[in-house]
């Protein structure tokens, strides 16, 4: 999740933070006293923006608390159109703006999309930590595969790569290297995001905008970030705009049952 926030007097005063880099640039553009709030969307994902405001004197043609979508590689969204009420007197404006990857109004989600194992065909790993595990999957539909550094880790259903992060070499047993992670992260065609975790450094072979199918490699499995040991996390999530997640489980096909299944902990599994 990023915020900023803006005080508007006769300027500007802007601060930012973020839990992940988000390439959406916002900027203003005035006629007289009349400002104009943009956003250009440098993702190759739609990014979902909250707005609100407070004012004395100025009106906003975007009401408080507003929910939009500015789709990816968007130039010159206009989120707002800023004027005084009373030309004649002084004016003030607090405003600030959220925003997230993806459209978190996703709801046409395929719950029974059949998933691949994310790892080379006859291959088998286990689930080393499963749905809600106790060590850092809490409240969390996520699955750690029991790959080793360097194996190569594969699509497990096609979509457009819109993030990737191999640069970290660091990890810990500690929530503190999270931020140590490296990861691609691939939209799929329902808005739906899934991640690929804990690569190893300089372990991908995909780039933001490359569109990927289901099976193809994308990488190779390593042990950065929050890790205490070599292993692909793997999770199905929709952002949220307070920040959190939205995980959902995910079917696969594998070779030990006729019919997809959900991947239980400690099971070893094996790629069709």
């Amino acid at each position: 999740m990023r915020k900023i926030f803006f005080i508007l007097l006769a300027v500007f005063y802007t601060t930012s933070f973020a839990q992940d880099s988000i390439n959406l640039k916002i900027y203003r553009e005035n006629i007289g006293k009349t400002y104009y709030l943009y956003a250009d969307n440098e993702e190759f994902a739609p990014v979902s923006v909250e707005y609100s405001f407070t004012s004395e004197n100025m009106s906003s043609s975007l009401a408080d608390k507003s929910l939009l979508i500015i789709l990816a590689a968007k130039k010159r969204h206009q989120i707002t159109e800023l004027k005084p009420v009373d030309p004649n007197m002084g004016t003030k404006f607090n405003y600030d703006v959220y925003f997230v990857l993806g459209d978190v109004n996703t709801t046409a989600v395929k719950h029974d999309f059949v998933y691949s194992l994310p790892f080379e065909k006859n291959k088998k790993h286990q689930i080393y930590q499963g749905y809600n595990g106790f060590f850092s999957h809490h409240n969390s539909f996520s699955l750690d595969f029991s790959l080793k550094e360097g194996e190569k880790v594969n699509a497990a259903r096609g979509g457009k790569v819109v993030s990737v992060i191999t640069g970290n070499s660091k990890n810990c047993q500690t929530k503190e290297c999270a931020k140590y992670n490296n990861r691609i992260v691939i939209l799929h065609d329902d808005g739906t995001l899934a991640e690929y975790v804990h690569l190893k450094y300089g372990g991908s072979v995909v780039k933001p905008g490359e569109d990927v199918a289901t099976g193809q490699l994308i990488g190779y499995s390593g042990n950065t970030g929050w890790s205490k040991g070599p292993h692909l996390h793997f999770s199905v999530y929709i952002n949220n705009i307070d920040g959190t997640r939205t995980y959902l489980k995910t079917k696969f096909k594998v070779a030990e049952s006729s019919t997809p299944v959900y991947l239980s902990e400690k099971h070893t599994y094996t790629n069709l």
